[in-house]
């Protein structure tokens, strides 16, 4: 605690660290369905009684984003689509939808393939 003072004489607590939104960016993942959502959005709930404000949300795995071609995998993407309509409406201003893939995006080159 000596070596966290914000200034002469200010003592900052990660607390305080976690409620500045010019220091610290809350993202909020979950995968796109009923159960994850509802639980990320109790979270949120929590969060902003705490003075947290999450930055956004990210959508992990969406079938919906990955554009599928087999019809089974698309009514699961159909289904998705209320839960992204639901967070996008209701729980953040900001949504990413990461699409289902097969590799897991590791390392720097899959990283930067994801963002691009």
């Amino acid at each position: 605690m000596r070596t966290a003072r914000g200034g002469p004489g200010r003592l900052v607590t990660p607390l305080m660290r976690l409620r500045d939104p010019a220091y610290t960016k809350v993202l909020i993942v979950t995968l796109p369905e009923t159960t994850p959502v509802s639980e990320a959005g109790r979270l949120q709930e929590d969060l902003r009684r705490a003075g947290i404000e999450p930055f956004a949300w990210v959508l992990n795995r969406s079938l919906e984003a990955a554009g599928p071609v087999d019809p089974v995998l698309r009514q699961r993407a159909a289904a998705e689509a209320a839960h992204v309509t639901r967070v996008r409406r209701e729980l953040a201003s900001r949504v990413v939808l990461i699409p289902w893939s097969p590799e897991a995006p590791v390392g720097a080159d899959r990283l930067r393939a994801l963002v691009a």
